[in-house]
């Protein structure tokens, strides 16, 4: 059997094998392993002393360990050769000639003390039916290291002249990028002239639901990290900025969106940009020359412009404002900032946000109507403001008998649970272990979004057991209802261990 030469595939490329695995039982007599070599590996030394397969017959130029890379996803160790670089990982291994870089990108995270080097690919590598045009490796910005070259002095000093030193000593991610463009002689792209309002290289945004960071680079932009979206300034039709959202709400209107068309009528659309971004990416975005749409005119520019082009960058968020106060006044972390601000934006007839959007409309109304007599003003406005408190005074009173009156027995049955909770509970642990990090309002989109792909009969079994969980409580209900509380803790005790 021959496998490829490495692991990158051609657009139209035939079927052909990639992968070949074996199940070695450990009954088997053939190949008896012990307590430091499995049976499986013990069949794979034999294979490797047999044929031209593992390790390459020239030793790694250099290795670096332990190396976390976001796609393909996994923590691998990362060989370079003299002429292809390998990804070794406990799961997957990748090979790829040096023929198939065609750029590196380094570029330092915002904020954060991680740095992505990216190594863009043509083709691109495959695992399974997907294909990953770019490598992405993160490596923490502080990190030192001394390693020392591999290579003869020989073929240092006439092939690899001027390109390689025979020994490196620095920041990690430089020392990589710089043996990876000395061995496969690809340019390396850094940041360019572009700064964010905190200093940064990149602005926070989302693309497809997945939250990143949008780097505004001298010939492109690059959306990282997933998905990986390298997009060409000559590639660019043209570019939109966009109010966030609908609604003339606080939040969207801290917020912006840019849309970017290419000249293939794709689209992408880069949403939750802070608002105090739009100057410095409007400016990066007229000096390269793009076209911007609706530029001068009355309908997108001055709508964007009558949120966007405020100076006081640092007005208060009255809805950021709410959620701390309710908070206690502590800083939350983002998942449960998030959590919070889905419940706020239902209301309660209690809320004092309908008192302050209430306000706040009112004096909108006020300044369209002609001014009459300002006494009359004043008149009207105690009036109105005794008429809300008084109001406001009835709805606490209400709420408070109403939270009274709605106090649980800790003695009922346990309510019935839908098919999708069943659901919920069986993938939410193997959802957040394959994607660490993921915040508490994407684990329930993305398990929403899975439970509306799949068939009826993949939803059997958990609508199964919501129906049995159901007719559960219901026989529960009954002997709650009819036995009374002193029946109560047998039936519902019982019903919860079930």
């Amino acid at each position: 059997m021959e496998f490829h030469l490495d692991d990158t595939t051609g657009a139209n490329e035939k079927d052909s094998l990639m992968d070949l695995s074996f199940h070695i039982p450990n009954s088997n007599t053939q190949y008896v392993g012990d307590e430091n070599r499995a049976p499986a590996q013990v069949l794979l030394d034999k294979i490797s002393s047999m044929a031209d397969v593992g390790s390459s017959s020239d030793e790694a130029v250099v290795t670096f360990d332990g190396i976390a890379i976001l796609t393909p996803r996994g923590r691998y160790s990362v060989e370079l050769h003299l002429s292809f670089f390998r990804l070794q990982g406990q799961a997957n291994d990748f090979k790829i000639q040096y023929s198939s870089v065609v750029r590196l990108f380094l570029l330092p995270k915002s904020n954060q003390p991680h740095t992505f080097v990216v190594v863009t690919l043509d083709p691109p590598i495959r695992k399974g039916m997907t294909l990953y045009p770019h490598i992405i490796l993160q490596f923490e910005t502080d990190t030192v290291i001394e390693s020392a070259l591999s290579m003869n002095e020989e073929l240092l000093a006439t092939k690899y002249k001027d390109k390689l030193e025979p020994s490196y000593k620095g920041l990690i991610h430089d020392v990589f990028t710089l043996i990876l463009r000395g061995l496969s002689g690809a340019k390396v792209t850094r940041p360019g002239k572009f700064r964010s309002c905190q200093d940064g290289y990149a602005v926070k945004s989302s693309l497809k639901a997945e939250d990143g960071i949008l780097y505004p680079l001298e010939k492109s932009f690059f959306f990282l990290p997933r998905p990986p979206t390298l997009i060409l300034h000559e590639e660019i039709e043209y570019v939109e900025f966009e109010r966030h959202g609908a609604g003339g709400s606080s939040v969207s209107s801290h917020y912006f969106d840019l849309l970017v068309k290419l000249k293939n009528d794709q689209e992408h659309l880069f949403r939750n940009i802070q608002r105090n971004e739009y100057h410095n990416l409007f400016d990066f975005i007229s000096g390269k020359g793009l076209k911007i749409m609706n530029l001068g005119g009355t309908q997108t520019t001055n709508g964007v412009a009558s949120v966007l082009e405020n100076d006081d960058d640092d007005a208060v968020d009255p809805h950021l404002e709410r959620i701390k106060n309710a908070a206690g006044g502590e800083d939350s972390d983002e998942e449960d900032e998030d959590f919070v601000a889905d419940k706020d934006d239902g209301g309660s007839p209690s809320d004092d946000s309908e008192e302050e959007e209430s306000d706040a409309s009112e004096s909108g109304n006020e300044k369209e109507k002609p001014a009459k007599k300002e006494s009359k003003k004043e008149a009207s406005a105690a009036k109105a403001s005794s008429a809300k408190k008084k109001a406001k005074d009835a709805d606490e009173e209400g709420s408070k008998k109403k939270r009274q009156k709605k106090k649980k027995d800790p003695n009922a049955p346990k309510r019935a649970m839908s098919a999708f909770m069943f659901f919920s509970n069986t993938e939410r642990e193997n959802l957040k272990k394959n994607n660490p990090g993921m915040s508490f309002t994407d684990v329930g989109r993305a398990l929403g979004e899975k439970w509306k792909k799949m068939t009826a009969e993949e939803k059997e079994p958990f609508e199964s057991m919501a129906r049995a969980d159901s007719k559960r409580y219901k026989e529960a209900m009954v002997g709650y209802k009819s036995g009374g509380s002193a029946m109560n803790a047998d039936s519902g005790g019982g019903s919860d261990s079930e």
